[in-house]
């Protein structure tokens, strides 16, 4: 009796083993917490602006056609950039405009202000033009180079007009941006100070 006795503990003892051992061994995958709880959060997906369909500018309002939404990329450089000159025909005129270091054409916008220039997303489709210092020029011009801080960085100014370069030209010696919106016109060695000598694009040049 006494044997029987013990052979029921000693199974009931190995019962209570084997399911404390079975209680032990189950986990979940990865990082758990105190009760047995994944940790592991989903990661959120961030919403991208260019997902909306609305492009904007710096301002926050959008742009129109005239700009994208993306970042503009533009150079900067005290060392390499420099303004040339050439020969276009606009509104059936010769006329000698500046050009950056790889003869692309430089504009300005008349709505630019000491306080407002392009940039953000506007600057995208018309990169500034950068320059640590006041670049060289390859001739001599009747008008001032300066480079003032903008919202874009150290821009390049011509007699007190930001430049711009337009990324619809492909080529050296396009002028594809000129009248663009009707406030984008190409940058003449003759471009003078102020909005009153401002060329239009009906009076051309």
């Amino acid at each position: 009796m006494e044997m029987i006795k013990r052979s029921i503990w000693l199974v009931l003892g190995l019962l209570l083993a084997i399911i404390l051992v079975a209680c032990g061994s189950t986990s979940t995958s990865g990082s758990s917490g105190p009760y047995g709880v994944s940790n592991t959060s989903a990661t959120p997906t961030a919403t991208s602006a260019s997902n909306t369909g609305e492009t904007s500018g710096s301002s926050g309002a959008p742009c129109g056609r005239y700009c994208t939404g993306a970042t503009p990329t533009t150079k900067a450089s005290g060392s390499s950039v420099s303004i040339k000159t050439a020969t276009a025909t606009i509104n059936g005129k010769p006329v000698t405009i500046l050009t950056n270091t790889q003869g692309v054409t430089l504009y300005y916008r008349t709505i630019d202000s000491a306080s407002s220039v392009c940039s953000g997303g506007c600057a995208s489709a018309w990169p500034p033009l950068l320059s640590t210092s006041v670049p060289a020029s390859s001739t001599s011009l009747p008008g001032k180079l300066t480079v003032q801080a903008t919202a874009n960085g150290s821009q390049v100014e011509y007699n007190g007009h930001p430049l711009y370069t337009y990324s619809g030209d492909s080529a050296a010696g396009q002028t594809n941006g000129e009248c663009v919106g009707g406030i984008w016109l190409v940058a003449t060695t003759s471009l003078a100070s102020g909005n009153a000598n401002q060329n239009t694009c009906s009076g051309g040049y």
